[in-house]
C-alpha cells in the first residue's frame, strides 16, 4: 500500500486603492499577493509542522517575536495542566515563576558554600606563601 500526503498553506490578497481617502499611494502596496507553501506530509512530525507553519506566518508578515509568543501560549495557559507545563519546562530548562523563590534559595545556599570554600582556600594559600604550616 502506498500513502502520499501533502500539506498546503495558501494566502491570497488583493489591494484596491481608494484614491483621495488616505495618505497611502498605490506604490505602497502590491496589487496582488499569492503565497502557497506545500510540503510532503506523510512523515512530518509535530515540530516539523510547526516549523512549516512558522515559515507561512513569516511569509504573510507576522513578527518572529509574536510567533514565538503565540507558540508558548499553547503550553503556558490556564487550559494546560501544570504537570504538562512542567514537562516542557524541564525539556527546555525553564523555570516557572512560582519556582523562582526555591531556585533563589538554592543559589544563595550554593553561593554561601562557594564563599566558605574560597575563604578556606585563600587562608591556606596565604599561610603557605608566608611560610606558615
Amino acid at each position: 500500500m502506498t500513502y502520499e500526503a501533502e500539506v498546503q498553506f495558501k494566502f491570497d490578497a488583493t489591494f484596491t486603492p481608494t484614491y483621495g481617502t488616505s495618505s497611502w499611494t498605490d506604490d505602497d502596496y502590491i496589487p496582488e499577493e499569492h503565497y502557497k507553501i506545500t510540503a510532503p506530509a506523510a512523515d512530518l512530525n509535530c515540530k516539523q509542522y510547526f516549523k512549516l507553519f512558522e515559515k507561512f506566518m513569516l511569509c504573510v508578515g507576522m513578527d518572529p517575536a509574536s510567533i514565538r509568543s503565540a507558540a508558548m501560549s499553547l503550553v503556558f495557559n490556564d487550559c494546560v495542566r501544570e504537570e504538562d507545563q512542567r514537562k516542557v519546562c524541564k525539556e527546555y530548562e525553564l523555570t516557572m515563576d512560582e519556582d523562582l523563590e526555591k531556585k533563589y534559595q538554592e543559589f544563595m545556599k550554593r553561593d554561601a558554600e562557594w564563599a566558605k570554600m574560597n575563604a578556606h582556600y585563600k587562608e591556606n594559600v596565604i599561610d603557605s606563601a608566608n611560610g606558615v604550616n
